[in-house]
């Protein structure tokens, strides 16, 4: 975003609430007793400043629940009476915008599947014109900054000052241990092209399942992001969409008392503050790194089972120069060095081959066994 669009963006709205903005609520509003228990409960661990819920839920495929709509909205109204908090809700279209101002939503955000619609983004862009509600937008879904950043200028340019966006994580077809693989580098890039910019990490949909929460929350507070949203619901198995991924309202209250939140502060010595800083921002892409590279292995290892059942060589010799070739290409023209390259898709190949020769190996033991 250019300089003049940033200045139209409120700076530290969001820090009202004092950091880290803790958002919370089921992933689908169900029932007006399962909103309002969720809603009471996470109320009374003190640790929640807005509550969410999905009213309309756009899904991958048809025959999905979809959300309560329009009925679950005056659920909400009485979540805002009982608590004292602001609620949010995802909008999709113009109608959405329209029904949440008419019943007094505090809080809008866009969600990933629309955020990848330039033209949807323009459509609840026009129904905002006018109205300066607090706008959250999540990532798209492919690793795209431009997409992402331009979902936030349309919104900008209708007249939106307190604008936030959430971090949820980028499909991707190999991922083996994320529902969305996090790659932090974008929304660091995005906080560093846009400083003013609150950016709210969504630990749930990066994670997909309860036990790596705690860990992908924590990281993203050392990363200082201002805030987090974290599906929660009264009875998690049983929740009619992402039940995986939500945890109680009471295991929510632990997990965030026992989050690390870090100060930050650049004292008297701002050149080692700043390396300090680059180097945190290269440890957790290293971190990106060993994920991809063990999801890499895991598909090596599957590969290695099927080269094993159809009694298939380990090696094939045009498969692998045809990946070197490829790759020390596309390295050199990123402006890395073609001895680095080599090197390091040779090591990559050479430890998919140890990886595949184990299984191999395992077979001629269990035969002699």
């Amino acid at each position: 975003m250019t300089t003049q669009t940033q200045d139209v963006v409120q700076p530290g709205w969001l820090a009202l609430h004092g950091r880290p903005v803790l958002i919370s609520g089921p992933c689908s509003a169900e029932t007006e007793e399962q909103v309002l228990q969720t809603a009471t409960r996470l109320f009374r661990t003190g640790k929640v400043d807005i509550i969410r819920a999905g009213i309309w839920k756009p899904r991958t495929r048809p025959n999905s629940f979809e959300g309560v709509g329009t009925k679950g909205l005056p659920w909400m109204q009485k979540v805002k009476e009982v608590t004292g908090l602001p609620v949010t809700i995802e909008v999709a279209k113009g109608k959405h915008v329209e029904l949440a101002l008419e019943f007094g939503m505090d809080i809008l955000w866009i969600g990933a599947r629309t955020t990848v619609n330039p033209f949807a983004v323009q459509e609840i862009a026009d129904a905002l014109r006018g109205v300066d509600i607090p706008v959250l937008v999540k990532n798209p879904l492919n690793p795209d900054l431009s997409l992402w950043m331009g979902g936030l200028e349309r919104l900008e340019k209708v007249g939106i000052t307190k604008l936030g966006a959430i971090h949820r994580g980028f499909s991707n077809f190999g991922e083996k241990i994320y529902r969305n693989r996090p790659q932090w580098q974008l929304p660091i890039e995005l906080k560093r092209r846009m400083p003013e910019l609150p950016i709210i990490c969504d630990p749930s949909h990066i994670c997909g399942r309860r036990d790596l929460l705690a860990k992908v929350s924590q990281k993203a507070m050392d990363l200082n992001f201002d805030g987090l949203m974290i599906e929660s619901h009264i009875t998690p198995d049983e929740a009619w969409s992402d039940a995986k991924q939500q945890i109680t309202p009471e295991v929510y209250g632990e997990m965030i008392k026992e989050l690390v939140i870090r100060e930050d502060k650049i004292g008297d010595a701002p050149n080692k503050s700043k390396l300090d800083y680059l180097r945190k921002e290269i440890n957790f892409i290293d971190d990106e790194l060993i994920n991809i590279l063990t999801s890499r292995m895991k598909i090596a290892r599957d590969i290695g089972e099927f080269k094993k059942e159809n009694n298939i060589t380990i090696l094939q010799n045009d498969r692998w120069n045809e990946i070197r070739d490829k790759y020390v290409k596309r390295g050199v023209e990123h402006g890395l060095s073609e001895r680095f390259i080599l090197k390091f898709i040779t090591d990559v190949h050479e430890e998919s081959i140890s990886q595949q020769e184990q299984i191999m190996q395992n077979e001629h033991y269990n035969i002699k066994s």
